[in-house]
């Protein structure tokens, strides 16, 4: 009870700015759930897709993989539709891996959709606190310029200790907001680059099943 008497003290006694930092946290946190439930989802269907047409493809069930692939909202099964389908059209290499190029920016934007506001975030709520220290020193310098000189040394030492709770607070929350930004920053680099190295080994794959994706624009010429 004391911990909670203390947490609620403190908010109060920071002012008006408390309530937009604590929003801004509170959305953050929010964007920080979502993004991490969203990337976990995406890397288990990842791997799973991968277990299910890497056998496909290697025993040239090209019919069968790309129906599989087609049906599958994965990163690498939308990878993999991409490069079957291309693949049909022209059987070039340099066809086949720039299609799965194509595909792996496409993925991008959407496992990274979100989190760069995290950072944004922890700037706004570092410079709403900073925002909120200086308003309440201005109003507590104000204040004691007209109160008694004996007691303006205790006012404004009290009035100082309330303005940089905005401060402190506005840290609070910045600090985690950027932890875990770099922490979705980091998962999601492993999710591309697992679909990037799928892609490699998918594309190794169909080469050695199909002899004419061999062949690239540099050696046709």
């Amino acid at each position: 009870m004391n911990f909670y008497t203390t947490i609620v003290s403190f908010f109060q006694e920071g002012g008006a700015f408390m309530y937009p930092i604590a929003l801004v946290l509170i959305v953050g946190l929010a964007i920080a759930v979502e993004r991490w439930v969203f990337l976990k989802r995406a890397l288990v269907a990842n791997k799973s897709a991968y277990g299910e047409l890497l056998p496909l493809v290697s025993s040239k069930d090209y019919d069968k993989a790309e129906k599989v692939a087609q049906d599958n909202s994965s990163a690498i099964g939308r990878l993999m539709s991409v490069a079957l389908d291309t693949m049909r059209s022209s059987p070039r290499r340099d066809d086949i891996h720039a299609a799965m190029q194509e595909g792996v920016m496409e993925t991008i934007p959407r496992l990274s959709k979100r989190t760069n506001y995290l950072s944004i975030l922890a700037n706004v709520s570092t410079l709403l606190g900073l925002l909120g220290t200086i308003i309440g020193l201005i109003a507590a310098f104000t204040a004691v310029a007209n109160a008694d000189p004996a007691d303006k040394a205790t006012l404004l030492s009290q009035s100082i200790s309330v303005a940089m709770n905005t401060t402190a607070f506005g840290l609070i929350a910045a600090i985690p907001l950027l932890l875990i930004h770099s922490l979705l920053q980091n998962k999601t680099l492993e999710i591309v680059e697992s679909v990037e190295m799928a892609g490699v080994k998918f594309l190794n794959s169909i080469i050695r099943g199909n002899p004419a994706a061999v062949a690239t624009r540099e050696y046709d010429a």
